[in-house]
């Protein structure tokens, strides 16, 4: 497999025509309803879409965070839904990485505490030299001893993707990793996220709404109605908002018979 820019790679993580449907009420909806995709090693992909179109929900899939109601969702061959729930939670826990949102920080724990917590919990010893490579590539070498209510924004963002680097994961999932900061401070952010696919090989998959952070990725995947609806390869900010505009802002997300799922 060669990926977008020349280079050999393999997919780190396929999803093999998922189908994710729930239910409420009397009523079941198909967040998902067929995806095929796949995440090839060393690549940033954006996920893109209306709300409603199934962003999160093939996020979380692809993630082992939710089992898909039919599909198969494989990390590196493995078959997540052959898994156990504790092979499945040990998974996760070695070889994904997360970034959200909310950074998600242990208030009371300094910067080097909360990056190295993943690696506590899974019972690991932290190298130090490779902690402080990681600390001091996210920029904050100077800031080890500050706790969360010491940092920017900014800073805890960066503190949240060295936590998801440090263990060396397959693949980083990143849902909105930029959308509680300032414009600036926003592509900073992106740009160490693009900086992690070129120097560690990193695979690196984020859900976003914002055409500027797309185009920091290799590659935009869009979503409508729960099904891939048109891809973009080295794509800009404005080719991405142009292919928005195609994408109805009032898409609904599949309804299933009853009985059918």
């Amino acid at each position: 497999m060669v990926d977008a820019y020349g280079s050999a790679s393999h997919e780190t993580v396929r999803l093999e025509t998922v189908r994710k449907i729930y239910t409420r009420g009397e009523n079941s909806v198909a967040a998902l309803a067929g995806v095929t995709v796949g995440f090839h090693q060393g690549t940033f992909t954006a996920v893109m879409g209306p709300s409603g179109s199934g962003k999160s929900t093939l996020l979380h899939c692809a993630a082992g965070l939710d089992r898909p109601t039919s599909g198969q969702v494989f990390l590196e061959g493995t078959d997540l839904s052959s898994l156990s729930e504790k092979k499945l939670t040990l998974m996760r826990r070695d070889r994904i990485g997360f970034i959200f949102q909310a950074f998600n920080l242990m208030p009371a724990l300094t910067v080097r505490q909360n990056v190295v917590l993943p690696l506590q919990l899974a019972g690991r010893k932290p190298k130090k030299a490779f902690v402080d490579e990681v600390i001091g590539r996210v920029g904050l070498g100077d800031r080890q001893g500050h706790r969360p209510s010491e940092l920017s924004g900014g800073q805890q963002q960066r503190v949240a993707i060295a936590r998801a680097l440090v263990t060396q994961p397959s693949v980083v999932f990143a849902d909105e990793p930029t959308g509680a900061l300032d414009t600036r401070t926003a592509r900073d952010v992106l740009t160490l996220l693009r900086e992690s696919v070129h120097v560690s090989g990193q695979t690196i998959v984020m859900v976003t709404h914002d055409p500027v952070a797309a185009s920091f990725a290799d590659r935009v995947v869009f979503l409508a109605d729960g099904q891939i609806a048109s891809e973009l390869h080295r794509p800009t900010a404005a080719a991405v908002a142009e292919q928005m505009t195609h994408l109805s802002d009032a898409v609904a997300p599949v309804a299933v018979a009853a009985g059918s799922v």
